[in-house]
């Protein structure tokens, strides 16, 4: 490897995000083997090597470590990158995390979604449940930010319905609650910034290149 080249590095969502694009980056044989230790207290690992770097970070910060140059790349859920609508090019659906953002409510809450009612609305996704109910129904909606469970929001009378993400529905449906609408698949994506993605373009495209082979 050239001495002279910069690193490139990664900036990965915490937990089954970052583990799961590590095992796909190792089938390229992209590995770091500083990030198997478990008892690490680092916060950056590097693989000399290849000139790369990694850190981990929670979701939602990722596309702010990847619009500001922090990192080249990132690897984040499409739920948080239409959260944050941050600037970076998306350049990969690494199909993994699979989810689907919706809207949920118990069954009475149908009625309300068809009339075009005024409803609150509570989720941890205030702007894709604002863009969803403004720009696609065209419905006025009280919206309510949660941090933690939003199912609770339609139990306890704070909300009518929910907007949140889906993976096998068994929460809902323990809760009395159910899918009334689907607003859009989720799954893991690879984002680049926008300068390295011009600076870095041969080694950016190549590794781009080599996921896309590997997933198709």
């Amino acid at each position: 490897m050239n001495e002279d080249m910069r690193y490139l590095t990664f900036a990965l969502g915490k937990g089954r995000l970052a583990k799961n694009t590590l095992a796909l980056l190792e089938e390229i044989g992209i590995t770091c083997e500083e990030m198997k230790d478990k008892d690490s207290r680092k916060l950056i690992f590097v693989n000399e090597e290849l000139k790369l770097k990694f850190f981990l970070s929670k979701g939602p910060d990722v596309p702010t470590y990847v619009e500001y140059g922090a990192a080249d790349i990132g690897v984040v859920g499409k739920d948080t990158l239409l959260e944050e609508g941050k600037r970076a090019y998306e350049v990969l659906d690494l199909g993994f995390g699979k989810c689907r953002m919706c809207v949920c409510g118990p069954e009475s809450a149908k009625e309300l979604l068809q009339h075009h009612e005024m409803i609150r609305v509570a989720s941890k996704y205030p702007k894709i449940a604002k863009d969803y109910f403004y720009n696609k129904k065209h419905q006025t909606v009280d919206i309510i930010k949660l941090n933690g469970s939003v199912e609770l929001g339609p139990i306890v009378g704070l909300s009518d319905v929910i907007v949140d993400i889906v993976e096998t529905g068994s929460t809902l449906k323990e809760n009395g609650l159910e899918v009334l609408e689907e607003i859009c698949p989720i799954s893991a994506r690879m984002i680049v910034n926008q300068v390295s993605m011009k600076m870095e373009a041969e080694r950016i495209k190549k590794l781009i290149g080599q996921l896309k082979e590997r997933l198709s």
